[in-house]
């Protein structure tokens, strides 16, 4: 525990600004989430390839962090992770056959190294969930992005912030593997219909739990420094 903690001195997050904060979402999902599928749905249903569409795909990331490095002057990670998956996928896409249960087994594979993408950012200096709470915790102003970083010289942040990424990274490996085993016990039928289930039910428990679980240490964090200011 840090000297500021001992007095309760942990900083309280800036005030957001509302305008800023909307546009970087706009961005951010357009960029990131709906400008890619829309591009990859329309590119196959034309003709092209996966690995073409995927790849063609992955210039509106590219464009994403083009346009926040030029407005935050800053590379946005989340961007990063988001070319990073649309290569991953590229990738798997060109692996092996193409049947149904092949495709059920490659999405699996892919969220399977989501997964194992998690838990190696592990051993880097910060661990991925530190990058992503950035980017939905914060505006992206240089104010709350410099709160953010500093949150980090506090243990009970840190360690929040390795418990989510493992608790994400085993997540994905587990159901990835989960998915690969149904593909070979359950009729293909079913597993068309079950296996997009469990993507979006997996993702959407990660997310609650992430919200409850670091609503649960922000408290835990706060009982504790005000104990030790007490204390001392």
């Amino acid at each position: 525990m840090t000297a500021q903690e001992v007095n309760g001195a942990r900083p309280a997050p800036p005030a957001r600004s509302g305008p800023a904060a909307a546009l970087g979402w706009i961005l951010t999902i357009g960029l990131n989430v709906v400008a890619p599928i829309v591009t990859y749905n329309a590119l196959t249903d034309h003709g092209w390839s996966e690995f073409s569409a995927l790849l063609l795909s992955g210039a509106w990331p590219v464009l994403d962090s083009a346009v926040h490095l030029a407005w935050r002057r800053r590379i946005d990670e989340f961007a990063v992770v988001t070319l990073v998956f649309l290569a991953i996928t590229a990738v798997v896409s060109l692996i092996g056959a193409h049947s149904a249960r092949a495709l059920i087994i490659k999405d699996s594979g892919v969220t399977g190294l989501f997964g194992a993408l998690c838990l190696a950012t592990l051993l880097a200096p910060r661990p991925l969930m530190f990058y992503f709470g950035r980017k939905f915790a914060t505006d992206g102003t240089p104010e709350s992005t410099a709160w953010w970083n500093g949150m980090w010289q506090y243990e009970g942040f840190r360690r929040t912030m390795t418990v989510m990424t493992s608790v994400w990274g085993v997540a994905y490996l587990a159901e990835a593997g989960v998915r690969i085993a149904l593909a070979y016990v359950v009729g293909t039928g079913a597993m068309v219909v079950i296996s997009p289930a469990m993507a979006y039910g997996v993702l959407g428990a990660l997310s609650l739990w992430t919200a409850l679980y670091a609503k649960r240490s922000q408290a835990a964090g706060e009982r504790r420094a005000a104990q030790a200011a007490a204390a001392a």
